[in-house]
């Protein structure tokens, strides 16, 4: 999971909560441009694990949102970090906004996408080659999952856990985290609520 200065808390730990429970089959790290600590814009600060440096390539690159990512969609050391992370892993997954990092790569061009519908026109103007879906609580396309606003991620991770490791057990990480899992990707209210319609 990359964390940056003025990331969004829920958008990294309820994936992570969710993957937390399969820490016999996954290596859980935070990845961050430098070592130390991060602060999210809650306040709460984390402690990166590993820098890009550290990395030729991940099973799941998970890119969070947050306030921070107004400033960084144009730090271009970061993206080209992301890129090159990004196109050497299996899977890529953003929650939020953490799709406008993604998208200034060039790697969502021409393919499906949805973010945080709140933000959703800022996150359209970062890249206008990606097919944005705007009713949609998360979009998987190829190896791109794509989540709406923050609380939404948690859906997708599980829709991914799903796809990876079974819906079996993605089902049982929900019970046992009591967490009422929307599975259905198509289940965006908040479209609306933001006055994104067809």
């Amino acid at each position: 999971m990359l964390v940056f200065e003025g990331f969004e808390l829920l958008d990294v730990f309820g994936p992570l909560e969710m993957f937390g429970f399969l820490k016999e089959q996954v290596e859980i790290f935070l990845i961050g441009e430098r070592l130390g600590k991060i602060q999210s814009t809650a306040g709460p600060s984390v402690i990166v694990d590993k820098t890009f440096e550290d990395l030729s390539a991940l099973d799941i690159l998970m890119i969070p949102g947050g306030a921070g990512t107004r400033t960084e969609v144009t730090n271009e050391s970061l993206i080209q970090k992301i890129s090159r992370l990004a196109r050497s892993s299996k899977h890529v997954a953003t929650i939020c906004t953490g799709a406008a990092l993604l998208a200034k790569t060039g790697l969502l061009d021409d393919r499906r996408a949805t973010t945080n519908k709140r933000a959703y026109n800022w996150v359209v103007s970062q890249n206008e080659k990606v097919n944005w879906i705007h009713k949609a609580r998360w979009v998987e396309d190829a190896n791109f999952f794509t989540s709406s606003g923050i609380s939404a991620g948690t859906d997708m991770s599980l829709a991914l856990i799903a796809k990876l490791f079974g819906r079996e057990q993605a089902l049982a990480i929900a019970q046992r985290t009591e967490y009422n899992w929307d599975d259905d990707s198509t289940n965006d209210r908040f479209a609306e609520m933001n006055k994104l319609l067809d």
